[in-house]
């Protein structure tokens, strides 16, 4: 499946090195570069069955034949294509296929907005066969608060499961949400959904999205979500929408709860941008790239 991060650091060595570089270049380049490496947890193999197919040589070879790779210096003084080409592949593995015979035909997330995510989430596309969710929201401020709700049995098929305040500022840090979705899996619970404005390993398993931005902690739509409120997830049309109208509770909103920080971590949670835009700390970093067909409410929510 391969982990969501790789949207998140991508963004943020793009900002520092002030190249215009963001989120929506991440999904772009999703769908236009196939899956070639069938790797858990969405695929068959483990990444010691890759290293004894050929290891990232092959990968990287793959991508050379196939042109979606340049050929640049190394820190090994040799070129990309000159390591890529030491590449020795295993002869009948099953690992590491070809573009012309992809595991799947696009990248396994995809970056999507709306109401709940202004400016994106990042939800995976593997481990799952949905494209459409629909469910009453179940609310938490924390990982652990969800985690012990579906230990317990308080929520389970048909909820979307809202975890927040763990994002870059609330957390402040920006954990995974592994334990949630590996309880789930635990449990047999498949009919349901989690959204987070924390991250996700490349181990998590299920209908999941993370990196909703604004978080919480900043005063995002997703701190103004209430138990019950009907949630939509639409990977087609790349949308999480509430039907409900969040910003009639603006006024009554305070943040319900941001841990306490002190030194360094008081210093990072002032200063870390969202992590639509990589959740650096340098000053003005760029803007979060928004589609402008995609920055609209939705029909539903405006009709509310």
């Amino acid at each position: 499946g391969g982990s969501t991060n790789a949207v998140m650091h991508l963004t943020a060595i793009a900002a520092e090195a002030g190249v215009d570089f963001g989120v929506e270049d991440c999904h772009q380049a999703c769908v236009e570069a196939p899956v070639i490496c069938d790797l858990k947890p969405g695929g068959r193999f483990l990444a010691s069955h890759l290293y004894a197919a050929g290891g990232t040589r092959l990968v990287a070879q793959r991508l050379a034949e196939a042109g979606k790779i340049a050929n640049v210096p190394t820190v090994s003084g040799r070129s990309l294509f000159a390591e890529a080409g030491d590449a020795e592949e295993q002869p009948g593995q099953q690992v590491v296929t070809s573009f012309d015979a992809p595991v799947m035909a696009r990248g396994s997330y995809a970056v999507i907005y709306g109401d709940v995510a202004p400016e994106g989430a990042v939800i995976k596309l593997t481990g799952h066969k949905v494209d459409r969710f629909e469910g009453p929201a179940a609310v938490f401020d924390c990982e652990e608060d969800a985690f012990h709700a579906v230990q317990d049995g308080s929520v389970g098929e048909g909820d979307v499961i809202i975890i927040r305040y763990e994002g870059p500022k609330g957390g402040p840090g920006m954990r995974e949400m592994l334990q949630v979705t590996a309880a789930l899996k635990g449990r047999k619970v498949e009919n349901v959904a989690l959204l987070t404005d924390g991250r996700f390993s490349g181990a998590s398993y299920g209908f999941v999205a993370g990196h909703v931005s604004p978080e919480a902690a900043a005063g995002g739509p997703i701190a103004l979500i209430r138990d019950g409120d009907p949630i939509v997830i639409d990977v087609t049309n790349r949308r999480i929408d509430v039907l409900v109208d969040l910003e009639a509770r603006r006024a009554d909103f305070a943040p319900n709860r941001i841990r306490p920080a002190q030194g360094v971590f008081a210093k990072y949670r002032a200063a870390v941008a969202s992590a639509s835009q990589g959740a650096v700390t340098i000053p003005n970093p760029p803007p979060a790239q928004v589609p402008a067909d995609l920055a609209a409410r939705s029909t539903e929510n405006a009709a509310s």
